[in-house]
Order: C-alpha cells, then sequence, then structure tokens
C-alpha cells in the first residue's frame, strides 16, 4: 500500500509538457514583464560582461576615489597587510587551540563549517575587525551579511568600498535591495506598530517583484553585486528564470522567508532544480533557516539536497546566535546545536547575528535587529554609532568562539582567504 501511493505522486511527462508550453507562450505576460526588464540591460552576454567589469577591483577603486577617496587610505592598509602576512593563518589557528595536537589531527575538511556575520552594516566595521583580527590572532570571518539601504551607502560611498574590501579579504558577501517588503511596497504596512500584517509573507506585492528584478540588474551591472537577499517566492522565481536565461547572478534565502521545515526547503529545491541549467547550477546559494529549526530538520534536507546535486552549491545558513532584542526570545544561542551536526552535514554556514546572550544582556545598549532600518544621518544623531560598533564586534567575538569550539573537536571552518 504505502509504495503504490506513493507512485501516485509521480509528475507525468506530459505535466513538464504543459509548464513549458506556458513559458514558451509569447503571449504570457508574466514571462513577457520578467524578458522586458532584462532586455532594458541587454543581453544576457553584455549584461555578465558589464557586471565582470564593474566588479574588478581597479574600477572599484576608481568609484571609491571618485565619491569617499578617504577609504582608499584603509583598502590600501587592508591591502598591505594581507601582504604582508599580517592574519592568522589557518593552520596557525589551529596550533593557537590545539598546540602540538593540531599536527596529528585529522579535521573534517568535508566539512567545514562557513564563518558568517551579520550584519556588517558600515564599511569602517571591516577595518575595525581587521585590525583586531591581526591584534589578537583571530579570524576573518568568510561570509558578510549586509542590510543597509542601498541608495544610501551607494551615496556616502560605503557600497563600493565594502565590495572592494571584500575582494582584498577574501570573503563572499551578500547585499540586501531597497525592494525588500520594508519599503513601503505594501501601502498598508508601516514599521513595528504593523508587524503582524508581515506575517503573511513580506513584501513585494503587485509590481515590486519586477522593481526588485530591475533594482538587481542596476546593481549587478554598475557595481558588480551578484549575491543580494531574497524574501519572497515571487522573487525566488524571477531570481530562478534570470540565471536560467545565462545571467550570472546568486542570491541567498533570507530568514524572513520563514523556511520552518523540510517541506518548505523541499518545494524550494524543487524549483531549483526545475530551473538548473545543463551543467546543474542553480543561482540559490544561500538557504537561511527559520529560527525554529532543529538539526533533524537539516539532516532530513541534507539527503535530498545531496540527491538534487546541490549539496555543493546550496549553502545551510543557520543562525548560532540573534540579536537580542525584536526577533527571538531570550537567551538564543545554537553553538552546541552547530557542534553536533558539523560532522556529518556538509555545506552548512554558522551565522553570527548577535553576541553571546551573557554579552548582549550586559550590554547598555544590546544588539537589536531594528537597527538595520534605520538611517545613518539618525544614527549618528541620536550619538548611537560606538554602541552599534559595540554590538557588531560582539558579534566578531561570538563568531571566532565558535570558530575555536569547532576547532577543539577535530572540525573544520572556512573563514576569510586573508592570504596572497
Amino acid at each position: 500500500m504505502p509504495q503504490d501511493l506513493r507512485n501516485l505522486l509521480k509528475i507525468p511527462h506530459a505535466r513538464l509538457d504543459e509548464i513549458n508550453a506556458l513559458i514558451l507562450n509569447p503571449d504570457e505576460r508574466v514571462i513577457n514583464d520578467f524578458l522586458a526588464v532584462v532586455a532594458k540591460y541587454g543581453t544576457p552576454e553584455e549584461i555578465n560582461a558589464k557586471a565582470a567589469e564593474a566588479r574588478k577591483l581597479e574600477n572599484l577603486l576608481a568609484k571609491v576615489k571618485e565619491i569617499k577617496p578617504e577609504y582608499l587610505d584603509d583598502l590600501k592598509w587592508l591591502e598591505e597587510q594581507r601582504d604582508a602576512g599580517a592574519f592568522i593563518t589557518v593552520d596557525a589557528y589551529k596550533e593557537k587551540v590545539l598546540g602540538e595536537k593540531a599536527a596529528t589531527t585529522e579535521f573534517a575538511d568535508d566539512f567545514a563549517v562557513t564563518m558568517e556575520i551579520s550584519a556588517c552594516q558600515y564599511f569602517p566595521w571591516l577595518i575595525t575587525a581587521a585590525k583586531r583580527a591581526i591584534n589578537e590572532g583571530k579570524l576573518m570571518p568568510g561570509r558578510f551579511i549586509r542590510v543597509r539601504n542601498m541608495k544610501e551607502q551607494k551615496a556616502d560611498g560605503d557600497l563600493v568600498a565594502f565590495a572592494a574590501g571584500m575582494q582584498i579579504v577574501g570573503a563572499s558577501y551578500v547585499e540586501t535591495l531597497d525592494t525588500k517588503g520594508t519599503d513601503g511596497s505594501n501601502i498598508h504596512l508601516g514599521g513595528p506598530e504593523t508587524i503582524t500584517g508581515y506575517f503573511g509573507g513580506i513584501g513585494q506585492p503587485n509590481d515590486h517583484a519586477l522593481k526588485w528584478l530591475d533594482e538587481f540588474l542596476y546593481y549587478y551591472t554598475r557595481y558588480g553585486i551578484k549575491q543580494v537577499l531574497n524574501v519572497n517566492p515571487g522573487t525566488v522565481l524571477l531570481a530562478y528564470m534570470l540565471h536560467k536565461i545565462g545571467i550570472d547572478n546568486e542570491f541567498k534565502i533570507s530568514v524572513y522567508m520563514g523556511n520552518d521545515n523540510p517541506y518548505a526547503a523541499f518545494w524550494t529545491l524543487i524549483g531549483a532544480k526545475l530551473f538548473s541549467r545543463e551543467d546543474g547550477t542553480t543561482p540559490l546559494i544561500g538557504f537561511n533557516w527559520a529560527n525554529s529549526i532543529n538539526n533533524e530538520t537539516m539532516e532530513i534536507t541534507a539527503q535530498f539536497r545531496k540527491e538534487l546535486g546541490f549539496e555543493d552549491i546550496v549553502r545551510y545558513e543557520h543562525h548560532i546566535t540573534e540579536t537580542y532584542k525584536s526577533i527571538v526570545i531570550q537567551p538564543y544561542i545554537r553553538r552546541e546545536e552547530l557542534l553536533d551536526i558539523a560532522d556529518h552535514v556538509a555545506n552548512i554556514s554558522a551565522k553570527h547575528e548577535g553576541a553571546d546572550p551573557e554579552i548582549d544582556s550586559k550590554r547598555e545598549h544590546p544588539s537589536d535587529i531594528l537597527e538595520y532600518f534605520r538611517e545613518k544621518a539618525e544614527i549618528l544623531e541620536a550619538g548611537d554609532m560606538d554602541a552599534l560598533t559595540i554590538n557588531f564586534m560582539d558579534k566578531f567575538e561570538a563568531l571566532n568562539k565558535t570558530a575555536w569550539q569547532l576547532t577543539e573537536r577535530g572540525l573544520s571552518f572556512i573563514a576569510a582567504d586573508v592570504h596572497k
């Protein structure tokens, strides 16, 4: 009986033919509108060429010189420190943790955990972290998440300076576009006072999905920004289609999308498979789980992620710490769970969005997820930038604590490749 029921789930080829017929219908407006946005920027080949040119370090530095020339000294310093070998190497770090045992320990490199920090809102924070990493022999994150207003940071020079900095330190990073649901796209929702209105799914209603697509292509072609956050099923599909037609975009799914069970992941990865390229690739490179999931959910979904050919492509991003205010009940700390799963589920990133709770709880200004939505001018006027910098460096310390404990157990990590 169970096998008979399983057979009923099989999708007939005729269903796929019907879907293809819909996509290929020249009168299908939902596809035509998508292609019209793409056409504004050229052919896929032209679009990729523009992005590759914009992403060149010399071109980013030229933009920094034009917009915020004082950042050039920071970037030059960062490059000099990298070239001089000022940052601790992975081998030296392992020896620092384990002593002589490091030489004989077999590390689980096939299950290396990416060290991820969120959110690095301001370029100077990258320099502050680099200085502490050098002075104290600590690791730079291998992955940075940013949730700052794009137009604001484009104007003040942080956007291009951060892009250049990521190339210098050898880390990946993700930007969050302004069309993210808190931009007024839903005219019925405001700030925290209407937060329950977001529970049905946050924000690209009506034509805002296409605006998200347009915004991505703008920053892709002008600044080489390749990876962006994705919070909505519609924009996830648009990102799949964009990659399918030949554009080399990448995205990560946000925790706000609410993937909190294996079936949500099953549906998302099935979509990725349906729209994958001939070489099997998908633009979905980061899958941020909801805070409510447990290790069993990642174990179950790791099985079909591998069977779909995505184990090396789709990184499971899981919050180890969260901001102390405005997102979860505290204390929230998932480090022990990570240590339990990191030796048998591949391609996980350990995301640090707050300090360890015992640190954050004692701060005069604890970390708060709502800070991400404040304008820089308002933060400066309120005199809060120093406090926010402390919050960020607390996350940096939490990340390094995770790396230390992984190393103690013979587990591997991926930090920034800050070595020439």
